[in-house]
C-alpha cells in the first residue's frame, strides 16, 4: 500500500498560517491590548516631555507616531513566534508538505495587519495630543501607514524568527532589527509629515518611492532566506 502526500500550494498555506495567527490573537487579544497600552503611554510620555510648545509638538508628531509604532513592534514581532516556541510545534509545521516561505508570508502579513491596525488607532490620538491635521487626505495617510508598517513587518519576522530561541530575545530582536529599519524610518516619518502639515517641498513622492523601493528589497530577501533561517 502506498500512500501520497499532497502538497499543499504556496498561497494556501501562507493563508492558514495567517489565518491561525488572526484566530488566535482575535481569541485572547492579549498582544493587541498589549500594543495599545504601550504605544498609547509612549506617546503621551512624548507630549509630557515636549511641553506646551503647540509648534514643536506639530512639528514633532510624525515621528512619535513612528517611535511609538516602531517600539510596540518589537512586542508584537517577538509575540508572533511565541506559541510555537513555548509549545515546540515549529518543527511540525516545517514537515508540512509546503514550501517554508509560506510560514514567512503568513507570519509577516499578520505583523503588518497588527501593525496597520495599530497605527490607525494611533492616529486620532497624534491629532488630539499634538495638534496636527490630515491635510492631504486619508488615502495618502493610509498608504504610508501600509508601506511603513509592511517595511517594518518583513525583516522583523526574520529577525524574530532567528531570536525566538535565544535566551535573550527580547534583546537580541531590536538591536538586530532597529539598525536595519533606519532608512525605513525616516522615509515613513517625512512622509506622513507632508501628510500631516503639507507638501511644500514637493517630496511626499520621493520618500514614498524610497519606502516601497525598501519593502521590495525587504520581502524579496525575507521570502528567499526565511527557509535557511529556520532550518538553523
Amino acid at each position: 500500500m502506498s500512500f501520497a502526500v499532497r502538497r499543499i500550494s504556496l498561497g494556501r498555506a501562507a493563508a492558514a498560517v495567517l489565518r491561525k495567527d488572526l484566530l488566535i490573537e482575535w481569541r485572547s487579544r492579549a498582544r493587541l491590548n498589549a500594543l495599545v497600552f504601550f504605544s498609547v503611554a509612549t506617546l503621551l510620555l512624548f507630549s509630557f516631555a515636549l511641553g506646551a510648545n503647540a509648534d514643536i509638538l506639530r512639528a514633532s508628531a510624525s515621528g512619535y507616531l513612528w517611535l511609538g509604532i516602531l517600539f510596540s513592534s518589537v512586542l508584537s514581532l517577538g509575540e508572533s513566534f511565541r506559541v510555537e516556541t513555548e509549545n515546540q510545534s515549529m518543527e511540525g509545521i516545517r514537515l508540512l508538505p509546503t514550501d517554508a516561505r509560506a510560514i514567512f508570508l503568513g507570519k509577516a502579513f499578520g505583523n503588518a495587519a497588527l501593525l496597520f491596525l495599530l497605527g490607525w488607532l494611533l492616529v486620532p490620538l497624534i491629532l488630539g495630543l499634538y495638534g496636527v491635521s490630515i491635510t492631504m487626505g486619508l488615502p495618502r495617510l493610509a498608504l504610508v501607514l501600509f508601506l511603513g508598517c509592511t517595511g517594518i513587518s518583513a525583516p522583523g519576522t526574520v529577525y524574530a524568527a532567528i531570536s525566538a530561541n535565544a535566551r535573550a530575545r527580547d534583546v537580541l530582536l531590536p538591536l538586530l532589527l532597529f539598525p536595519l529599519l533606519v532608512p525605513a524610518l525616516i522615509s515613513a516619518v517625512h512622509a506622513t509629515s507632508a501628510v500631516l502639515r503639507g507638501d511644500a517641498m514637493g517630496d511626499y513622492a520621493s520618500w514614498l518611492y524610497l519606502l516601497g523601493a525598501f519593502n521590495l528589497i525587504y520581502w524579496g530577501l525575507g521570502f528567499a532566506l526565511f527557509p535557511k533561517v529556520i532550518e538553523e
